[in-house]
């Protein structure tokens, strides 16, 4: 099985044709991207999208193998990206690395519709390369703090759709969820804000359904 890992070539090879759209998964650590990913890819099959998924960690495959141990998808439509430095410069800066696996998996699996890209955890100002995605989500959490959206992260003002992660946890950390969720709608200007409980899988329904309707389409 391919791996990807850091080299100096700063221009990607050429490319495959671009078949499968590309989604982004960005966020701060341990606000639950991999979990959310781990809720959307059985409910993408089930819809019957062809998908695969590539993760990104600065010196593991971890977020890749605990992926591939969920036996959600066949091990071959799940590659790691290790970014051998701040994950954010491989989604924005120079996204080579993310490119070519897109690529690759584009080549190897015919008729492929979805490439799901989830960033290594990162601050609140990472933001995807549109180089490398067609559309791209930031996850954040409750248990981070209800001051996160009013913070005007660049991840949380610029990010297609913005998730709030952990809802459950918010009475238990003090955080105002009501509050969070109108601050965000504030900073946002209106533009999408979902929330979901990836523990129980709580609102994930509403993430795959914005994701089918803005880069499916009818596919």
């Amino acid at each position: 099985m391919n791996e990807i890992t850091p080299g100096f070539p700063a221009v990607a090879a050429a490319s495959a044709p671009r078949s499968a759209a590309r989604v982004g998964v960005g966020g701060p650590v341990g606000s639950g991207k991999t979990a959310l990913l781990e809720q959307l890819i059985p409910r993408f099959t089930a819809r019957g999208t062809n998908l695969a998924v590539i993760t990104n960690d600065i010196a593991t495959k971890e977020d890749a193998e605990r992926v591939r141990r969920t036996s959600l998808l066949a091990p071959e439509r799940v590659l790691a990206v290790e970014t051998g430095a701040c994950p954010h410069s491989a989604i924005r800066e120079d996204p080579t690395l993310n490119m070519q696996s897109a690529d690759e998996l584009d080549r190897t699996f015919p008729g492929l519709e979805l490439i799901l890209i989830e960033s290594g955890g990162d601050n609140l100002a990472s933001s995807f390369s549109l180089d490398l995605v067609d559309f791209w989500m930031f996850v954040i959490d409750v248990a981070g703090g209800d001051d996160i959206p009013r913070k005007r992260g660049l991840g949380v003002l610029s990010c297609d759709l913005l998730v709030i992660n952990k809802t459950d946890l918010a009475p238990y950390v003090r955080s105002d969820l009501d509050r969070m969720l109108r601050e965000a709608n504030e900073v946002r200007g209106g533009r999408p804000v979902l929330t979901t409980n990836c523990h129980t899988g709580e609102g994930v329904d509403a993430v795959m359904e914005h994701i089918a309707r803005e880069v499916l389409f009818d596919r």
